[in-house]
């Protein structure tokens, strides 16, 4: 018997019905004959930001919605956009223009990370409910800021942190949760290396490029085609590395795992110094140690995965295996079909899935349930702000060179201005997050 078939879905949440189509080929846009039964199929979706993931949120949201407006600072991508939806989109430059229509009843976002927490709110309070890309945000203080408007607003929001819509991640959180390793001592975490390189050459903007609207709230400087489109995330200045990265899905799992928050951060780091080059850390390795005495280690070196180890045995995770005796033991002795209230919605009713495209099906369509249902989603803006805080505080340890303590009630350090200062950036005047 396999581990799907003996795992049970539920112990973390109860949820309500919303079925999924299965088998289907989800890598195109569904026609509307095609769609899943679902009351609320009809939703008119915009999709901001559309190159590499932003593509792919919009493609499984289609399978609900209709994609009615797409939006890209880069006129390529949004043609491309438009042609792989048909004639029916309208594109837009300024995503402000694709919130001001009616017909856009919710909004992805696939954009590089220091557009996130604006384009959330500004969606928010023009009456949107939004599904984002992860990391929720570029800073600590955006997040506190976040919270508050979603709050103030009563919109959704899901965060695309999809692993926690994958089986294999699932099932690890609920082992631990049910005791089956025994009292959880340690948690190892393995992100991979950043990606160094430059000095590259300042280029004239492409014609199709709007790059002071890509620019955001960041310093506008020359410039280069690498700090866009995907490598955007080996600056510091728009990402943070393999940190907000990888880490905005690893950590997440691991957080969830631990059901705490960090209280101490040490790090180290080497920073790369290339005029014109990638600027996040090198070399880099985290520990934290969490209210509950759990201690976490975040390295940029050996296997990719997550390592949980209580006193009576540990599993290792990541998006190709979940391992160890205690799963093997659950051929035997499967979990029990009790649930837990973690979140009070989720993707029971759906067929357990792995892997990205697939875990992102489950991922989006919990979302929906949930702008249909106004309840909570499995990846809601609080937990993402606080695994996002979590990364953060492993980029801000290594920036400062030393053990950090932080109070996660007041979500500050103590007694410490100098990495105070670090949670949060100054914004370029016009696009201010606020």
């Amino acid at each position: 018997m396999s581990h799907s078939q003996v795992t049970r879905r539920g112990f973390l949440t109860t949820a309500t019905a919303g079925s999924l189509l299965a088998g289907m080929d989800l890598r195109q846009p569904l026609r509307a004959q095609d769609k899943p039964g679902h009351k609320i199929e009809r939703l008119g979706v915009g999709s901001i930001g559309l190159r590499y993931q932003g593509s792919v949120i919009a493609n499984k949201a289609a399978m609900y919605g209709d994609i009615v407006a797409v939006c890209d600072v880069d006129k390529n991508v949004r043609d491309t956009a438009k042609a792989a939806f048909g004639s029916t989109p309208r594109e837009f430059e300024n995503y402000q223009d694709l919130l001001a229509r009616n017909d856009v009843d919710v909004v992805t976002i696939g954009t590089p990370d220091h557009w996130h927490t604006k384009m959330i709110i500004d969606a928010c309070r023009a009456g949107k409910d939004v599904y984002c890309e992860k990391p929720l945000t570029l800073t600590i203080d955006e997040g506190k800021i976040l919270r508050d408007v979603v709050k103030e607003t009563g919109r959704v929001v899901q965060v695309g942190s999809w692993q926690r819509s994958d089986s294999r991640f699932r099932l690890a959180v609920e082992m631990v949760r049910a005791g089956r390793l025994g009292k959880l001592q340690t948690v190892e975490v393995v992100l991979g290396k950043n990606v160094t390189g430059g000095p590259f050459s300042v280029r004239p903007v492409p014609g199709n490029f709007n790059w002071n609207l890509w620019q955001g709230q960041t310093p506008d400087v020359p410039y280069l085609e690498e700090r866009s489109h995907y490598t955007f995330r080996w600056w510091y200045e728009y990402s943070g590395g393999q940190m907000t990265d990888w880490g905005a899905h690893h950590l997440d799992i691991a957080q969830w795992a631990i059901n705490s928050l960090p209280v101490e951060i040490e790090a180290t780091a080497n920073y790369p110094a290339v005029e014109n080059g990638f600027n996040v850390a090198v070399d880099f390795n985290a520990t934290y140690r969490y209210a509950n005495n759990v201690v976490m280690t975040v390295s940029d070196t050996g296997r990719n995965g997550i390592m949980l180890t209580g006193d009576k045995g540990r599993i290792f995770v990541n998006r190709g295996t979940i391992s160890g005796a205690p799963v093997d033991a659950l051929n035997g002795d499967p979990l029990p079909r009790e649930k837990q209230m973690v979140y009070d919605f989720d993707n029971l009713d759906r067929p357990e899935r792995a892997g990205k495209l697939d875990a992102i099906i489950n991922h989006m369509g919990n979302f929906f349930d949930c702008v249909e249902t106004r309840r909570t989603p499995i990846s809601d803006v609080e937990s993402q702000h606080r695994s996002a805080s979590t990364c953060h505080l492993g980029n801000i340890a290594m920036r400062v060179g030393r053990k950090v303590r932080w109070d996660p009630d007041t979500e500050r350090f103590l007694d410490d201005a100098e990495a105070d200062k670090l949670l949060k950036r100054e914004q370029r005047q016009g696009f201010e997050t606020a």
